[in-house]
């Protein structure tokens, strides 16, 4: 039997989270190392998938196993997170680690995952774009059968009552498997919790909904293992994210009377066989990598969008529905400032979201107020917030690398709006950026930005000019060349990949070579139809429809500019992500 290591790693909030690792029995040439990474399912934790090791027989591949926060020997209150997409977030963290710690790159690895840990996988293989090898999902808890009618909505309530609180496991040990040492084990192990918060419970149901519902966004080859007897989780979701799935590389495979604990079944052998085969033949051939460039010319996005853009049936359900939401909201924008600016200014304008930034209800009456309120608070605009932070923090890190390596630090934005992320990201940062350039094709965004710059005191050191995002042209010829360049929220707002292409080719053609790249996207929204059919956009008045970019769409275009993409951020909601990236040299 393979020994493992104990180790641990730091997340990105500085807790330290346990794992074991298992070297190549084997030693393979440098070139030739693969990992392999097991995630345990909810309420367990490393030491009950600890027999893959040697079940899988791949002596000359490394493997690793943690515990997640909250679980087995990994700290934090038992089966709790701080949310879902932090225990997400996580995941990229220990991917991170292991390409530092064990020099481990992500085309190196494949990953197995099970239940709970399945569904973490598969959202962040949605929602962060990895170039994993393969990835075996066994039994994923996409819908959790709970047994009890309206149990859901309940549970939603009463969080929002008396706020997190914890609910135990049903799921007795004999539901889970066959094999009576896994259920006299998993009734003794002392580090086995049957606890689960209710904001990690509702947050796998949330997560698990917008990944089936996107799968077509995955790229990774998977296989999907499906326990034909399941007590535990319901088969509907995982058939529709198999059939949904993007990669041309899948497979699915269904076990006849096989319980929840999938890879613990007394039978598990039928199951460790075909994912080890599945493995062993992707880490042997190349990922096949399927090229979205043109996918706002062809695909699900596309067709979406047209879909949006289309106009409902005059008169049908649909149109007078919207037409009542639109005049509702026409109505509240006699007394809502936020209401009222959107229409004036396009409800993607740079004011706007400035706006939106500041965070502070404004409006006629306590009812105005009120009505404002409830408009800065919808899920798209706390996104929107949540999006600026993740800018302040990789604009940050972005200058103490340059720092670090004794470059100067030239930015450039080149659709800034009012530019607040940018300039609010320099509080207490020293020194300060040589140069600061901000652009706007908006005569209103560069006069408010300008005002912006002179309120904070930083007019020695930056200036803003009105400048067009998709002249690639113009963006070649920027002086100094930017050592930074940001582009964010403007991507979204276009769906033309031929026109967001020539923007990246003119910043990657402007910076220096090594230089940093911030950009965002949109993968996912759930107000399209509210957006496409109800708000404005900045542009005459028009509908504001949008066409989703997948995290590999907008990687690609990124890296078809010259720059390779280093880290990402992502919101709770998996909403807006923004990603830094390095000028190849």
């Amino acid at each position: 039997m393979r020994q493992a290591q104990e180790c641990r790693f730091n997340t990105h909030d500085g807790v330290a989270l346990y794992y074991r690792y298992w070297p190549a029995s084997d030693q393979p040439a440098p070139a030739q190392r693969r990992g392999v990474l097991l995630f345990h399912r909810g309420h367990e934790h490393s030491g009950r998938i600890a027999h893959l090791v040697d079940e899988l027989d791949m002596p000359d591949v490394e493997f690793f196993a943690w515990d997640a926060r909250g679980h087995g020997q990994s700290p934090g209150a038992r089966g709790d997170s701080p949310s879902f997409a932090a225990s997400v977030r996580d995941v990229q963290t220990f991917i991170d680690h292991l390409q530092t710690e064990h020099d481990l790159a992500q085309e190196q690895l494949a990953v197995i995952a099970q239940s709970v840990g399945a569904v973490l996988v598969a959202t962040w293989a949605h929602d962060y774009a990895p170039s994993i090898r393969a990835l075996v999902l066994a039994s994923p808890a996409f819908k959790v059968k709970l047994y009890v009618p309206f149990a859901r909505s309940g549970l939603g309530l009463m969080r929002k009552l008396r706020g997190n609180f914890f609910v135990n496991s049903y799921v007795k040990a004999g539901f889970l498997s066959h094999d009576p040492e896994r259920i006299a084990s998993y009734d003794s192990d002392p580090l086995i919790t049957r606890a689960i918060s209710v904001n990690v419970l509702l947050g796998l149901y949330e997560a698990a909904d917008r990944v089936v519902a996107d799968a077509e966004a995955i790229r990774v080859p998977t296989q999907l293992l499906i326990s034909g007897s399941d007590f535990v989780v319901h088969r509907g979701p995982q058939e529709r994210f198999f059939e949904r799935l993007g990669t041309q590389r899948k497979e699915k495979h269904i076990l006849p009377g096989f319980f929840h604990d999938t890879l613990g079944e007394r039978d598990r052998h039928l199951a460790v066989q075909r994912a080890r085969r599945f493995i062993l033949q992707n880490f042997e051939q190349p990922t096949p990598q399927s090229s979205l460039l043109d996918a706002d010319r062809i695909g699900s996005t596309c067709a979406e969008s047209e879909t949006l853009a289309a106009p409902l049936p005059h008169n049908s359900l649909g149109d007078l529905y919207w037409r009542a939401t639109r005049a509702g909201m026409r109505l509240g924008s006699r007394v809502s400032a936020g209401v009222k600016l959107g229409f004036e200014t396009g409800f993607d304008s740079g004011s706007t979201l400035d706006y939106v930034y500041r965070n502070q209800p404004t409006g006629h009456t306590a009812v105005g107020k009120m009505i404002d309120s409830n408009y800065l608070q919808s899920i798209g605009w706390r996104g929107i917030r949540q999006r600026k932070l993740h800018v302040e923090e990789l604009l940050r890190l972005a200058m103490a690398r340059l720092r670090e390596q004794g470059r100067a630090v030239h930015i450039v934005d080149i659709a800034a709006g009012h530019g607040r992320y940018i300039l609010e990201a320099l509080q207490g940062v020293e020194p300060l950026p040589e140069s600061i350039l901000l652009r706007d094709y908006s005569d209103i965004n560069v006069r408010d930005g300008t005002a912006l710059i002179e309120e904070k005191g930083l007019g020695h050191i930056a200036r803003f000019v009105k400048g067009d995002a998709f002249d690639r042209a113009d963006l070649a010829s920027l002086s100094p060349r930017p050592s930074l360049a940001v582009v964010s929220g403007l991507y979204e707002l276009f769906s033309d990949n031929r026109q967001v292409g020539q923007s990246l080719a003119g910043l990657g053609d402007a910076c220096e070579p090594g230089g940093y790249l911030i950009y965002t996207g949109q993968p996912w929204h759930p107000q399209l139809q509210l957006i496409a059919r109800a708000l404005t956009s900045h542009r005459e008045g028009q509908a504001w429809v949008m066409r989703r970019r997948s995290q590999v769409e907008m990687d690609q275009l990124v890296q078809a500019a010259g720059f390779r993409k280093i880290t990402q951020r992502i919101d709770e909601w998996g909403i807006f992500s923004v990603s830094l990236a390095q000028r190849v040299e």
